[in-house]
Formats: structure tokens, C-alpha cells, sequence
């Protein structure tokens, strides 16, 4: 990363030419980024992000950071990141209107960024300033993942995108993939809404086809879970367990679904009684951390649910101060409507 002299005298060299926009991250009224964009940000102690997740934060009105030689650290949310040598990924859930989208990313030094699982801009090998943007033609909602290092010096990132009129530069579903998974030793492997047994069920992949893998995540413990472009309109999550990789998938990006970053303050008024001395879990999963038993005949507050075959498969709930998931087969409902509770 260059010093702030040098910095300064390059960036308004090329600001004089129009080769780069301004990097003083203020919002602007016509920034979507800015404009309410709630983004989960997970920080890691490396740069490559083979490490454990050092600390999170939530950004609720978009991602314009500037660091300076600082770290994270010095904002208000006291995280325990590293001032250089850091990683960090930040998600988003954004509703689209139909059309051209200008993505432009800021950065200090490497960032890449995804868009349902596709790859759109990779300048993470970059060190120090630039500014880079794609076209996207978008429609309805959208995980956006932008990928962030920061390696000496200077650390900034701001994320904005505008409608436009330009033409579609980025990726499609019909880019090669990086790799391609295929069913093995059983005739159907369900496709979910997040790496989890638990997960609501959205397809079934089968034998003999080629599913290109976007992404990988390993929150379950036991096995890998790849996210897999299933049709033309339709990704989900398939267990490593019966699905075989074709490529190499230590070049797929770790992708988080929105299982961790569920909100909670949707909830709906609705109840249940427990049936059993129930386990509560981490994640809608019996392979995911235990955070609590809940005697027979506990109430708890549901906050979502997932769905399989059309029946409620597992609830998140609210046990105490505690809040995680188990299984809707032994909860009885005693208050409120169970389809007024939001599905994942």
C-alpha cells in the first residue's frame, strides 16, 4: 500500500484525467449502497480467510468504511481485528427492481465481489488504492458478497451501485463454472435454502447431471456443503456427503447463507409448548452446536421456520436469552398463527 504522500499526489494525478472517482466516502442521494443496505461483515486475522472469524458487525445503512491505518477495532463496535494482514466478507440481502445496475467499489487494497454466487469484479490481488465496477442486469432479490483484504497501511471500502442504461458486462448463469458437482450413491440429494439438514428444501438434484458449484461452506462441521446452480432461476444448498466435485473446489469462494444473520425483531406474536426435552441448536441442524435443553412443557417465542414437503420442519426460537432452532415435529403451537412466521 503506497504512503499517504505518494497516495495524495496519484489519486488527484488521476482524478485531474477522470481515470477515478473521488474516494472521500460520503454518502450521496443517489447512492442504493447508502440508502438502507444492511450488510453482515465477518472479519479474519489473515488474509486469505483460512483462519477463524476473528469478529463480525453489521453495517445497517450500507458499507462505506474508512479505517485509515487503523482497524476495525476503532469503531463502535469493539472487534478484535488486526490494523493490517485482515480479511474481511460482507453480505447483503437486496430486492432489485428489474434492470441494468452499475456496481463501483472503492478500496484500499484488494476486494472481489458476487453476485448469487457469481463471480462479477476480482481485484483482490490489487495492494493499495482503485476503484472498479461492473454492470449487472438484476432482478428481484440478491446476495451480494464482496470479498475485502487489507494487507499494510491505509484500510477503506465503500460499495455503491446506480441504475443504468449501459450494457451488461458481468457474468450469467451460463459462465463456465469453476467447478461442477455431480449426484452419487443415491437417486435424489435435496437442495436447500442454507448449508443445514434442516434447511427448507427448494429442489432435488439427481444423478447423471452437472450442477455447477458457486460456492462452499462448512458451518454444518461434518461435511462440505456446495451451493449449486440448479436451473436457470433456482441455487440452493446440496450436501458434500453424496455430491462429487469435478474441478477444483479450494478456488470456490466460502459463502455464508442467511442463516446467521436471520433477524430477529420480526417477531410475529406467535408461541409454542415443547412436547419433549428438546435440544436447542445453532443452526436448524443436530450437526450444529448445542446452546441449551429445553424441559417438556418449555414455552418459546418462534421466529422463523423452515419448511419441507410442505409441513413446518424446524423452528427458530427464543428460549430465555438464548435463540436457535429445533425440531417442529415435538412443539405445540399455544398462541398466534404459525403461518404468519416467516419461511427460510
Amino acid at each position: 500500500m503506497k504512503r499517504i504522500p505518494i497516495l495524495m499526489t496519484l489519486a488527484l494525478a488521476l482524478l485531474l484525467v477522470g481515470l477515478i472517482a473521488p474516494t472521500v466516502l460520503v454518502p450521496g442521494p443517489t447512492v442504493q449502497a447508502q440508502a438502507g443496505a444492511s450488510w453482515v461483515g465477518q472479519f479474519y486475522n489473515c488474509t486469505d480467510f483460512n483462519c477463524g472469524i476473528a469478529d463480525s458487525g453489521l453495517y445497517l445503512n450500507g458499507l462505506s468504511q474508512n479505517w485509515g491505518f487503523g482497524s476495525p477495532n476503532d469503531d463502535t463496535r469493539t472487534l478484535s481485528v488486526n490494523p493490517d494482514n485482515f480479511s474481511a466478507r460482507f453480505t447483503a440481502d437486496v430486492a432489485f427492481s428489474a434492470g441494468l445496475y452499475e456496481f463501483v467499489i472503492t478500496a484500499d487494497d484488494g476486494v472481489r465481489l458476487f453476485i448469487n454466487g457469481l463471480p462479477v469484479i476480482d481485484n483482490f490481488g490489487h495492494t493499495g488504492l482503485a476503484t472498479v465496477s461492473a454492470i449487472v442486469n438484476l432482478s428481484g432479490p440478491a446476495t451480494i458478497i464482496v470479498e475485502y483484504v487489507e494487507r499494510i497501511d491505509l484500510a477503506l471500502i465503500q460499495v455503491q451501485w446506480f441504475a443504468t442504461s449501459g450494457t451488461s458486462l458481468a457474468p450469467t448463469a451460463t459462465t463456465a463454472p469453476l467447478a461442477v458437482g455431480v449426484v452419487n450413491y443415491v437417486r435424489g440429494l435435496a437442495v436447500r435454502t442454507g448449508p443445514f439438514l434442516g434447511a427448507s428444501m427448494v429442489a432435488v438434484a439427481r444423478p447423471d447431471v452437472q450442477y455447477p458449484l458457486l460456492a462452499r461452506n462448512e458451518r454444518e462441521g461434518l461435511f462440505t456443503w456446495y451451493l449449486i446452480q440448479y436451473d436457470e432461476d433456482t441455487v440452493g444448498w446440496s450436501s458434500g456427503r453424496y455430491l462429487f466435485v469435478e474441478g477444483d473446489e479450494n478456488i470456490l469462494p466460502y459463502q455464508d447463507s442467511i442463516f446467521p444473520s436471520l433477524p430477529v425483531e420480526q417477531y410475529k406474536g406467535v408461541t409454542g409448548i415443547t412436547r419433549s426435552v428438546m435440544n436447542l441448536r445453532q443452526y436448524p441442524s443436530p450437526r450444529t452446536p448445542l446452546l441449551a435443553q429445553i424441559p417438556w412443557g418449555g414455552e418459546v417465542q418462534i421466529l422463523s421456520r423452515t419448511v419441507q414437503g410442505g409441513m413446518n420442519f424446524w423452528y427458530q426460537v427464543r428460549w430465555g436469552d438464548q435463540i436457535g432452532w429445533i425440531l417442529a415435529a415435538y412443539v405445540g403451537i399455544n398462541n398466534g398463527l404459525i403461518d404468519a412466521v416467516p419461511v427460510y
